[in-house]
């Protein structure tokens, strides 16, 4: 059935999904109750025509109404059965989804036993001695995210299992920390080095295939990607925002709220928050009497990092490849799944070597570790489901066929951002937005100017609509994990951050609109872009002075950390 025949109703799952989450702050309910409206919508017209041929069967006229009517509740049935079957099709067909699944449980296992063996206190008890402030701890979270640009999903393990108890320690927000997490970890994995770019390369490929271009006149893929990274600018200026938030600390919004209720009143998360993972409350406190061994925090860590680097670099070779070649073709999930059942390894050894578990023990709190990874994953399966759901209803399809009216060589980047904003709103994967619209966005570049600096700009733009869409939707598995490491809730992760990505978004079509209405001047020029990103810059830091003291005055609380609290800070007191 073409996807067209569904129109503005493909829209209503995704509507019906968020719209309930918020309202309910439960987000497993709203997400199945947009899976299961995506299937009886998926099903009406088949609903209507079964309902007919039973009143015509058992001799019955015909009556339009009462057939649709009749469809609808036949619908409604049908859709369920189809919403099973995605559900289960969302885990049962994909071994990237299940090695996520693999992931999250071994993950949870290994937090478990090492908040058990008291390494977590150790390691907060620790760093606390050095970073003694939140400007500290969120510059420390924001550069690991930096250097752990190889993946998103590891970058929000590390950093946030990492940085959760120290940042608790300082008072900071659990939405504070997930902001920084998954605004750095998705958008360094679309500039650097990744499993990302890998990808985007071959989507790129794919692109140039369906232009008229010769094959021998085809630009190297790696080429497009180097130039389109000045173009990437929500992803650039996402970092740099976080950068901005954490060294001026200064908010607005729902996170100038979060931090103020942190700051007085010692409440990491809200009264009504639904963390993601409570691990105290789940597990108890650490074995007592056990003493509280830096190694029980660190040395896991650096196994699962070993691991990985050591993972990627196996997984990656083929004789005459190098290193880049290598780290490109890296399958680093695998390596992951792999580096953190290592990392439970590790902590089955110290818990066995210092005798503070039996194997019995062990066993018990890796189970509860999984437990506490429950609801995250639920999250998970539904949000891929979603994302099967919009596109067995054609949603992207819908709104690019609208979008693509307005199409000139000024305006295609825009179009390409917001589509592929949308898309990834709704289907919660960046990958497949990458997938669906690179290889439509580079013909059309070319068939527009000709150009492949106009190539690159889309790619970028692509890149920037996926992230963008990612940061600002419930329903992405980067926002899911990125909530689910640092223990925030949810829906207050998306409501809090939500507000830095507008920001940013806007700055960033500021750019490219400026950048393209301004090629008579300075033609197509990517060095142009760079200037332009520096402007943005000075941009976002001006906005967030702005934002943050009306904000502030509006609320009549603090714009940012008094003298009197950083002092509370770095005296332990706080």
């Amino acid at each position: 059935m073409p996807a067209t025949t569904y129109g503005a109703w493909s829209l209503l799952p995704l509507i019906l999904a968020i719209g309930v989450a918020i309202k309910t702050r439960k987000a497993v309910i709203g997400l199945f109750l947009g899976v299961w409206s995506g299937g009886a919508i998926y099903r009406y017209f088949d609903g209507v025509d079964l309902a007919a041929s039973l009143f015509s069967g058992v001799g019955l006229p015909s009556y339009e109404p009462l057939n649709i009517v009749v469809g609808i509740i036949i619908a409604g049935f049908w859709g369920s059965i189809d919403a099973l079957q995605w559900i289960s099709e969302s885990v049962g067909e994909s071994v990237f989804n299940m090695q996520i699944i693999l992931l999250v449980l071994f993950l949870g296992s290994a937090i478990a036993m090492i908040w058990k063996l008291g390494g977590t206190l150790a390691a907060a008890e620790k760093v606390t001695e050095y970073v003694d402030s939140k400007r500290k701890a969120g510059l420390a979270a924001w550069l690991m995210g930096i250097g752990l640009f190889f993946d998103d999903y590891a970058n929000a393990a590390i950093v946030g299992t990492t940085m959760k108890d120290i940042s608790d320690e300082l008072n900071m927000s659990r939405e504070k920390l997930s902001y920084i997490v998954d605004s750095t970890a998705a958008p360094v994995s679309t500039l650097a080095l990744s499993s990302w770019v890998a990808f985007q390369m071959s989507m790129i490929n794919t692109g140039y295939e369906a232009t008229d271009i010769p094959a021998s006149e085809v630009p190297s893929s790696f080429l497009i990607f180097i130039k389109s990274i000045p173009f990437n600018m929500y992803s650039i200026l996402a970092i740099v925002m976080v950068g901005i938030i954490v060294v001026t600390q200064r908010d607005f919004g729902a996170m100038l709220s979060a931090e103020h209720r942190a700051r007085e009143t010692g409440k990491v998360n809200g009264e009504k928050a639904q963390p993601m993972q409570d691990i105290k409350g789940e597990l108890g406190e650490p074995i007592e009497g056990a003493p509280r061994m830096l190694r029980t925090f660190f040395v896991p860590v650096l196994v699962l990092l070993g691991v990985v680097t050591v993972g990627a670099i196996i997984t990656g070779y083929e004789p005459g490849r190098t290193l880049r070649e290598i780290l490109i073709n890296a399958n680093y999930i695998f390596t992951i799944v792999v580096g953190s059942f290592a990392m439970v390894g590790s902590t089955w050894y110290y818990a066995y070597f210092y005798d503070y578990m039996s194997v019995g023990e062990s066993v018990d709190t890796s189970v509860k570790g999984f437990k506490i990874m429950l609801t995250p994953l639920t999250i998970l399966v539904l949000a891929w489901t979603i994302g099967s759901v919009v596109e067995q209803l054609g949603t992207g399809e819908y709104v690019a066929t609208y979008a693509t009216m307005v199409l000139t060589p000024e305006t295609l980047p825009i179009v390409v951002l917001l589509i592929g904003s949308f898309m990834a709103f709704t289907m919660g994967d960046s990958w497949a937005v990458m997938a669906v619209l690179t290889p439509i966005a580079v013909p059309l570049a070319w068939e527009l100017t000709a150009s492949h600096t106009m190539v690159a700009v889309v790619v970028g733009a692509t890149f920037s609509g996926a992230i963008f869409g990612d940061h600002s939707s419930p329903v992405a598995p980067t926002t899911v994990l990125a909530a689910t490491f640092t223990g925030a809730d949810l829906i207050d992760h998306v409501r809090t951050q939500v507000y830095y990505a507008l920001t940013v978004v806007a700055v960033s079509t500021v750019l490219l609109l400026t950048w393209g209405y301004g090629s008579p001047i300075w033609g197509r020029s990517i060095w142009a872009a760079v200037a332009l990103l520096l402007v943005g810059s000075v941009l976002l830091t001006g906005i967030v002075y702005f934002l943050s003291g009306w904000d502030a005055r509006r609320k009549n609380i603090s714009a940012t950390v008094t003298n009197h609290e950083t002092h509370s800070l770095e005296a332990g007191d706080d």
